[in-house]
C-alpha cells in the first residue's frame, strides 16, 4: 500500500469536489442558455474527483480497482481538462454556445480519445491536447486584460498543470518523495485556481442588459 499517495489523492479529490460545488452552484443561478456550459464544467471537475477517489481506494485499501482508476485518470486528462479549458475560452469571449454545440464538443473529445487509444497514440495525443488546453486557459485569462488577476491566475494554473505533467510526472522518486504525490499536490492547487478563474470569467463575461446600457 502507498498510504502517502492515498493521502495526496484524497487532497486532490477534495480540491476537485470544491471546484465541482462552485460551478454547480453557478449552474443553478445561470440562465437556461448557459446550463450546458456549466454542466460540462461540472463534468470536467467530476472526472478527476472520481479518479482521485478511486486512487484513495487503490493505494490505501485495495489495488483491485487499478484498471478503473487508470481509465478514469485518462478520461480526466483527455476529456475533463479539455472541457474546462473550452469553457474558460467560451466564458472569456462571452459566447453563448447552444446545448447542441456543447454536445458536439463532448462527443468529439470522446471520439478523439477512443481513436487515439485504438491507434496506440494516447501519449502523443495527450501531449498535444494538454498544450492546447493550457493555451486556451492562458488566452482566457489574457482576454480579461487590463484586469491582472485573471491573467495571473491563468498563468499560475497553466504553470502548475505543465510542471505536474512535464517536469514531475507520476513515475519514480524526487529525493525521498514519490513523484506521484508531488503530482497530486500540484493538481490540488491547479484545479481550485481553474475553478476560481471560471467563476470570475462568468462574472466579468456577462453581457449588459438593456437597463444597464446607457
Amino acid at each position: 500500500m502507498q498510504y502517502s499517495t492515498a493521502l495526496t489523492d484524497a487532497l486532490l479529490a477534495l480540491a476537485c469536489l470544491g471546484g465541482l460545488w462552485g460551478v454547480w452552484r453557478a449552474r443553478g443561478q445561470a440562465a437556461h442558455t448557459e446550463q450546458a456550459a456549466w454542466f460540462c464544467c461540472a463534468l470536467g471537475f467530476a472526472l478527476p474527483a472520481a479518479a482521485a477517489c478511486l486512487g484513495v481506494i487503490r493505494y490505501g485499501f485495495s489495488p483491485d480497482v487499478h484498471s478503473a482508476h487508470q481509465l478514469l485518470s485518462q478520461a480526466s486528462a483527455l476529456l475533463g481538462l479539455p472541457l474546462l479549458a473550452s469553457a474558460a475560452l467560451v466564458r472569456s469571449y462571452a459566447w453563448g454556445l447552444r446545448q447542441a454545440t456543447w454536445g458536439r464538443i463532448l462527443l468529439g473529445l470522446c471520439a478523439a480519445f477512443e481513436l487515439a487509444r485504438l491507434a496506440n497514440l494516447l501519449e502523443p495525443y495527450r501531449l498535444l491536447l494538454n498544450i492546447a488546453c493550457l493555451t486556451l486557459i492562458i488566452l482566457a485569462g489574457y482576454r480579461q486584460w487590463p484586469k491582472r488577476t485573471p491573467l495571473l491566475t491563468s498563468l499560475a494554473c497553466a504553470g502548475l498543470f505543465a510542471v505536474a505533467g512535464v517536469a514531475v510526472g507520476t513515475q519514480g522518486w524526487l529525493g525521498a518523495v514519490r513523484k506521484v504525490d508531488i503530482f497530486h499536490v500540484l493538481l490540488s492547487l491547479a484545479y481550485p485556481l481553474l475553478a476560481w478563474l471560471l467563476l470570475q470569467l462568468a462574472t466579468s463575461g456577462q453581457q449588459p442588459t438593456k437597463e444597464e446600457n446607457p
